[in-house]
């Protein structure tokens, strides 16, 4: 299984692909999609849907992983980075992908057992997966999508 997990956000949205084959992950790409705070919104946003899709039509994941909202005291930048998250699922939706959405306590409790984990324990477990330390909410979809079987 190929999964795309994405960590949204309107100035960087971080990404990593990766493959589940029998109990195994493989990290395939991970990287970011970056704008510029002098370009207006609306462009940072379609920026971030044209190049998703890129990532999409060249990996072709079978499933789509997003870290759901947290909200922070910026309601400013927690607006926007929702707006990001939008365009985020409208790119899963429109080329057909099944897309699935985690909290960050669900992702922690799924990497690393524990939905109240330190961001250090969750990176250190991530890297003992993949031997990294960069995006673990594909692997989170992994994790959940496993139990629900």
């Amino acid at each position: 299984m190929r999964i795309l997990g994405i960590d949204p956000g309107f100035a960087i949205a971080g990404y990593s692909i990766i493959d589940y084959t029998g109990n195994k992950f493989k990290l395939i790409v991970a990287g970011a999609i970056q704008t510029e705070a002098h370009v207006s919104f609306p462009l940072r946003l379609t920026k971030i849907y044209n190049e998703l899709e890129t990532i999409i039509n060249e990996y072709k994941p079978e499933a789509i992983a997003v870290e759901e909202l947290f909200f922070n005291n910026n309601t400013k930048t927690a607006i926007n980075v929702a707006q990001a998250r939008g365009v985020i699922l409208l790119a899963g939706s429109k080329l057909g992908i099944n897309t699935f959405e985690y909290t960050p306590l669900q992702v922690k409790q799924a990497v690393v057992g524990y939905g109240r984990a330190e961001k250090k324990q969750v990176q250190k477990m991530v890297q003992t997966i993949l031997n990294i330390d960069k995006q673990l909410v594909a692997v989170t979809c992994v994790h959940i999508s496993l139990l629900m079987i």
